[in-house]
């Protein structure tokens, strides 16, 4: 197998996050001017939106305020609320864990397959492994402040590479990189956002890899390109093939307008899943700041 496998060790389970060290961070801290922090994460509820054959999330409430209307005790005056919230961890802004996707009969770095089971969960390279970064963070928008892009439109290696030069950006290791499609704010509240998504093609993986990015994310359902029935071959080329991490059904709008005003494309992004054991995905409140 090619990519990344062995690059860090037989028992590597973070992937392409072993690129940001310790200077990659202070590099980033260097880009704050503002202090301003900016959430790039869709509000996760039950109207949150998901696909088909995915649940939407619910919540319980265990306690609210028709517990004391019927009479229960509030010594000293004090009441509570609390609830439970159960979802799909591939619900709104979250990370692809490095366990989320593969082809044959191992995961990501060699690890087996049949250590992902119901019982516990992915025993290696799920969600848990990835370590919280600090890095920098560019911003690829394709529609270069204009409208979102067309149903299906793809995003190749060229089209990327023109954008980082006309930004005047290199994208260097350690980078994460987010492209913005517009397809959440032109589609987030439609069944047609799951469905005939523009996104980043195979070829465009690839030149992400070569550049040693850490991370990858995009405003739209996959990242990737969807026409019909495609496949996943972004999700294998760098999930499974060089452990690249992707960032699903980011909200990019916000940020792109601060960054044009402010004529940059780069800022300090600060990721840090939750640590779900065994879980395939996390998720997610990414923030820019700026």
């Amino acid at each position: 197998m090619t990519g990344n496998w062995g690059r860090w060790g037989a028992d590597d389970e973070i992937g392409a996050l072993n690129l940001v060290d310790s200077a990659a961070t202070l590099r980033a801290v260097t880009l704050v001017h503002q202090g301003v922090s900016v959430s790039l994460a869709q509000p996760l509820g039950p109207d949150t939106p998901v696909p088909p054959h995915r649940g939407a999330p619910q919540r319980f409430m265990n306690r609210d305020a028709g517990d004391y209307a019927l009479g229960a005790r509030s010594p000293g005056g004090f009441r509570f609320a609390e609830d439970t919230v159960q979802l799909s961890v591939h619900s709104g802004t979250h990370v692809d864990a490095l366990a989320h996707a593969w082809s044959g009969e191992t995961l990501y770095n060699g690890h087996p397959q049949a250590g992902t089971r119901s019982t516990r969960g992915a025993q290696r390279v799920g969600a848990d492994k990835l370590r919280p970064i600090v890095t920098r963070g560019v911003l690829l928008d394709c529609t270069q402040g204009g409208g979102p892009l067309e149903a299906s439109e793809p995003i190749g290696a060229d089209r990327l590479a023109a954008l980082s030069r006309e930004a005047g950006v290199d994208i260097e290791p350690g980078d994460a990189v987010l492209v913005r499609t517009g397809w959440w704010e032109s589609r987030g509240e439609s069944t047609q956002y799951f469905a005939d998504e523009p996104g980043i093609t195979d070829d465009a993986a690839h030149w992400l890899a070569e550049h040693d990015v850490a991370l990858v994310g995009a405003d739209n359902y996959a990242v990737e390109v969807q026409e019909g029935a495609s496949g996943f071959p972004v999700h294998l080329t760098l999930l499974h093939q060089h452990g690249i991490a992707l960032l699903e059904n980011l909200v990019l709008d916000y940020l792109a307008g601060r960054l044009r005003a402010e004529s940059r494309s780069v800022f300090m992004f600060v990721f840090a899943p939750v640590p779900l054991v065994g879980s395939t995905a996390a998720p997610l409140n990414p923030l820019a700041v700026l």
